[in-house]
């Protein structure tokens, strides 16, 4: 005899739930090696690049010195990483046995991706401030304008990465996906022109346009280095599809993995 199951009821905003959303950031906050691997590593990376002797204070460039444009690329890297790590914590959650049981709520895959990516970008967000904090101490120096808008920018672009996280962390078996995504990231990093800037020329910076941090280090170096118009299109597409490309695939392997239940 064949068993049909009743179908999930439907709710508003696809079973989106404040109170759930909270939860989870009060678990990811108690999780304190995920919170010292977010918020230290990239402050003592911009520490380690942003004050060189070459890379002075003293040294004028843009709308600023050079020590701000580290920091803007390091808040760029503390938001890609706290935001891909918080993501990829769905991982652990897979392990036991946690996203077969929300197949049996009404939250729906868009609703459970879009509440994976707020609880990621909360992480992103105080490590964009902290990277930020440490270097207005240090010499970085640009109008309060470009402070307020490159920090923005970092953190609201880090939700493609949370939305990777996710991918990857469906992806990927638990006990492997931070193993895998630290070297991910960090050549994606260099890929991308974040730690070493890309050349005007040169088979290399075209293939980097397509890699996806390329698009959210252009655009949230934009009000600080007034790129050109044909480069800031380049970059927004590129952060757009590559949006597109890992919510889609983070939606489409949780419809997969809830559906085996």
């Amino acid at each position: 005899m064949r068993t049909t199951h009743a179908p999930r009821p439907t709710l508003a905003l696809g079973g989106f739930s404040p109170t759930f959303l909270g939860l989870e950031i009060k678990r990811l906050v108690r999780n304190r090696r995920t919170v010292v691997f977010t918020l230290v590593m990239p402050p003592v990376f911009f520490v380690i690049f942003g004050l060189q002797s070459d890379y002075s204070s003293n040294y004028a460039f843009a709308h600023g010195n050079v020590t701000a444009y580290i920091a803007i690329s390091m808040a760029v890297y503390g938001a890609m990483l706290a935001a891909t790590s918080g993501g990829a914590m769905v991982s652990v959650e897979r392990a036991q046995g946690w996203s077969r049981q929300l197949r049996l709520t009404p939250l729906r895959p868009v609703a459970y991706i879009v509440t994976k990516m707020l609880v990621a970008m909360t992480m992103g967000l105080a490590s964009v401030v902290v990277v930020f904090v440490v270097a207005a101490f240090v010499g970085a120096d640009m109008p309060i304008w470009v402070w307020i808008a490159t920090g923005l920018i970092a953190w609201l672009g880090s939700s493609v990465f949370a939305a990777f996280g996710l991918f990857m962390g469906y992806l990927l078996p638990s006990e492997n996906v931070m193993q895998v995504l630290g070297p991910v990231l960090a050549v994606l990093a260099f890929a991308g022109g974040l730690f070493v800037p890309l050349s005007d020329t040169g088979w290399f910076s075209v293939v980097a346009q397509f890699t996806p941090l390329y698009g959210l280090a252009t655009v949230a170096r934009a009000p600080f280095t007034a790129v050109s118009g044909g480069t800031l299109a380049v970059a927004v597409l590129n952060l757009v599809v590559w949006a597109g490309v890992f919510i889609v695939g983070a939606a489409m392997l949780f419809r997969r993995d809830t559906g085996r239940v």
